[in-house]
């Protein structure tokens, strides 16, 4: 089963180069899916959900620099 991936912009990220999964932006119902978790985009350019799996990737060529 191929995994769900979410291309990010340097705006989807929150103050700490990060989302939160589940994601309304990877078309998640927020009140049926696992435990909110935290995935730091801004090391690495991807984090994966390690309770779906979902992948969240900055868009090429998107840079994260200071607060973004």
């Amino acid at each position: 089963m191929p995994k769900t991936v979410v291309e990010l912009q340097a705006t989807d990220l929150n103050q700490h180069g990060g989302v939160f999964c589940p994601s309304a932006a990877a078309d998640m119902a927020l009140w049926n899916s696992h435990p909110k978790v935290y995935l730091d985009v801004s090391k690495t350019g991807k984090a994966a959900c390690p309770y779906c799996g979902t992948v969240y990737a900055l868009a090429d060529g998107v840079e994260v620099t200071g607060g973004h």
